[in-house]
């Protein structure tokens, strides 16, 4: 079984890599300056309204809504599925492969991303359906077949599903169990298949719920567990603020000379960076990926932009919120000032995972026992939000290729999916979602770039904006 699984690693880990140095990069930034210019910076122009539409009218109460659901549960949805382990295990794995400098490149993503998500949510409110029971749904595979008609069209939607049901509701779900499961392990001395029974028993009775069970459980669930994970964030920050300016020094000096930290010629250890800063900002924010979408397309608002420029605030708490606090825990304690990977950063590394760095990251405050703890306590909030989240993309998409009747097949094998995640190799786990998360990239942004003018006259009839081309 072993030997299977270092195979299967070794050859899911070229594809990657060729995916993440030769398209990945250039498509996440590609379509997401494309879209910055198009639409004059909405990210920038258009933050303060997206701030005031989610902080302005936020309930934990959202209640059941016919046919679809409230603009807030919709973004609380999408922040379940991107506040996951890619805050805490993905930004801890960027660093230790690709130094501090892997968080600018992560920002970078995340900033041309807050427009590239804003034209995903766009679009998925403009070319959602509503059956004649009034149930609505909608994301990538409805765009895509708008923006292409005939046989490519249905091609590319039906490749973008069948991706994201692999990536979001079978493997995608496997990683978080998978860092549910060991680090409960590490924190409680809890068998990792003794965790993954019991997440896989709780998420299948939300998942059978339907979706007002899930954005009833997201809306109050989503809050707390962010709110949680900063005050105890900020806790460690007071406790290193001496060595908070020299984190920051570390992020900028490292994202230009990471070989100097990591090893390597320039031009290896950039590529290395930003590779690191793209993939893992990829699974953080889920900008461009084409998931989030289909939360969005359910928000009962009266435009379109409405909802991309929530969807836009969704990746900002994500990345220069929650992922920048596991960013600076993470190295003022580590490596700033006289942190363990200050002195052989390579050395020292190597008695590291990107599972277990955040929780000796908090074990440097908190101490070992307390610290293991927590971070457990906080990942099982991420990874079992995300779950719930990616599981109702998986379904979308299920649905929109077998019809309502495969979606009992599917609830099953994806609970099944979750209790292995929780046995298997974390670094094949890793791999495999990674690789299908890639895949749900090229589809996306292929139609993203296609209905980018039903884009720009979305953002032209809500601003107001004539100069919008």
């Amino acid at each position: 079984m072993q030997a299977f699984q270092d195979t299967c690693l070794k050859i899911v880990a070229t594809i990657n890599g060729y995916l993440t140095d030769y398209v990945l990069i250039f498509l996440l930034i590609g379509i997401g300056l494309f879209f910055t210019i198009r639409t004059r910076f909405v990210q920038v122009r258009c933050f303060g309204e997206g701030m005031k539409r989610v902080f302005g009218n936020i309930s934990l109460r959202g209640g059941k809504q016919k046919g679809g659901i409230s603009s807030f549960q919709a973004l609380a949805t999408a922040i379940a599925a991107q506040v996951g382990t890619g805050n805490i295990v993905g930004a801890c794995g960027a660093i230790l492969i690709g130094g501090p400098g892997a968080i600018f490149w992560m920002w970078v993503i995340a900033f041309f991303g807050m427009a590239t998500i804003y034209a995903e949510a766009v679009l998925a409110q403009k070319t959602r359906v509503v059956d004649a029971d009034g149930n609505v749904a909608g994301g990538p595979a409805y765009y895509i077949t708008t923006a292409f008609k005939g046989k490519f069209g249905k091609f590319l939607a039906g490749f973008f599903s069948i991706a994201s049901i692999l990536a979001l509701g079978f493997f995608g779900c496997m990683v978080q169990s998978n860092s549910i499961g060991e680090t409960c392990a590490n924190a409680f001395g809890i068998p990792s298949w003794v965790v993954g029974i019991a997440v896989a028993l709780i998420a299948g009775f939300i998942f059978f719920g339907g979706i007002q069970r899930l954005a009833a459980v997201t809306e109050k669930l989503v809050p707390v567990m962010a709110s949680l994970y900063l005050i105890l964030g900020l806790i460690i920050l007071v406790v290193r603020i001496p060595y908070i300016p020299e984190t920051f020094g570390m992020i900028f000096k490292y994202a230009f000379v990471p070989n100097a930290l990591i090893g390597g010629g320039i031009g290896y250890a950039l590529k290395t960076a930003i590779s690191q800063g793209a993939k893992r900002g990829l699974f953080s924010n889920e900008a461009g990926m084409g998931s989030t979408p289909h939360a969005h397309a359910l928000a009962k608002v009266e435009k379109a932009h409405d909802q991309g420029v929530v969807a836009m605030i969704g990746v900002f708490i994500d990345t220069f919120i929650v992922l920048t606090m596991t960013a600076l825990i993470v190295i003022s304690t580590l490596y700033a000032g006289n942190g363990p990977l200050s002195v052989d950063p390579t050395g020292a590394a190597d008695a590291l995972s990107k599972t277990n760095m955040a929780q000796t990251a908090f074990g440097m405050v908190f101490g070992n026992g307390l610290g293991s703890i927590l971070v457990a306590i906080c990942l099982f909030f991420f990874a079992f939000s995300t779950v719930l989240s990616w599981n109702m993309f998986g379904k979308v998409n299920m649905e929109h290729l077998f019809g309502k009747k495969s979606i009992i097949v599917y609830q099953i094998i994806a609970i099944v999916f979750v209790f292995l995640g929780s046995i298997l190799s974390n670094d094949l786990v890793w791999e495999l979602t990674d690789m299908f998360n890639y895949l749900m990239v090229l589809p996306n942004v292929i139609a993203l770039a296609a209905l980018s003018g039903l884009v720009v006259k979305a953002t032209k009839e809500k601003s107001g904006d004539k100069d919008l081309k």
